[in-house]
């Protein structure tokens, strides 16, 4: 059998592919993780890594061995910590991240609802770029966030929708759109080049908004946004106008299927009840 601090040596270098990184994650010696690695490809009687001395890849038993070894090592230590969860209530810390401003007010709302419930509990609130919310959640930097919804991820898990607002459209300032009488609709979108907006946490789209909107302002495109962008967003080169039949924009919480712990489940209702 594979000791802990091998598989977690294993797992780690697996995702990071740098001893460096590897040995910062778990607290030791770069050297002590490459003499646990030699060990236990040792043991297994062949290489799990390509080592040269620019990079660090998985061979391919090494990439067979993560792919099987990671689901089960993930739901034997959240088994753990949920068991050390029901044990001693709701303690310790709960990392949450957040997307833009006005996701970031919704946020502390509910921090500040979570805590007057479980004050043994530390919260810290990080923000992240749309793009690096899923990648945070897999890696474990955070414990979940707040979000766009849907996520289309099937080893995430979201909650209730705490939030909706409407789309808007942000135009160059001056725009034909914004002189209409007739109300805009989503059909009109196809006479206009429409630039992606970071509205989600998947999907290829701009970094920021701030990045987004001066490419509008620059008359190289309109985009569509929740109507939270005109208020912390407001420029003298964009305005906003309503698109009258679009859904809604949904904000709810995300986290990992697997890291569902009791912190987090609290969290969740905490801010469920805060929009309640």
């Amino acid at each position: 059998m594979l000791e802990r601090h091998e598989l977690e040596a294993f797992l780690t270098l697996a995702e990071e592919l740098h001893f460096g990184r590897t040995a910062e994650r778990l607290h030791v010696s770069t050297a002590r993780v490459s003499q646990t690695i030699a060990k236990l490809e040792r043991r297994i009687g062949t290489a799990l890594f390509h080592r040269t001395s620019r990079r660090v890849e998985l061979s391919p038993l090494g990439r067979q061995l993560y792919d099987e070894v990671r689901p089960a090592w993930s739901r034997i230590t959240d088994a753990v910590e949920r068991a050390v969860d029901a044990g001693r209530g709701v303690t310790g810390l709960l990392r949450v991240a957040f997307t833009g401003p006005a996701a970031g007010q919704l946020l502390i709302g509910a921090t500040q609802a979570f805590r007057d419930r479980h004050p043994e509990c530390e919260v810290r609130i990080r923000e992240a770029r749309p793009s690096d919310v899923l990648p945070w959640l897999r890696a474990g930097e955070v414990d979940l966030a707040l979000a766009g919804h849907p996520v289309r991820e099937a080893d995430m898990a979201t909650g209730p929708v705490l939030v909706r607002e409407a789309r808007m459209l942000a135009v160059p300032a001056g725009h034909p759109f914004t002189r209409r009488r007739t109300p805009l609709s989503v059909g009109d979108l196809a006479r206009v080049t429409v630039l992606q907006a970071p509205e989600t946490a998947y999907g290829p789209s701009a970094r920021t908004y701030n990045e987004v909107l001066t490419l509008v302002g620059a008359g190289e495109g309109v985009c569509v946004v929740g109507a939270h962008v005109r208020r912390y967003f407001a420029r003298p080169d964009v305005e906003y106008v309503l698109i009258e039949d679009a859904e809604p924009v949904e904000w709810g919480l995300v986290w990992r299927a697997d890291g569902a712990t009791a912190r987090v489940r609290a969290f969740g209702e905490a801010a469920a009840g805060l929009v309640a």
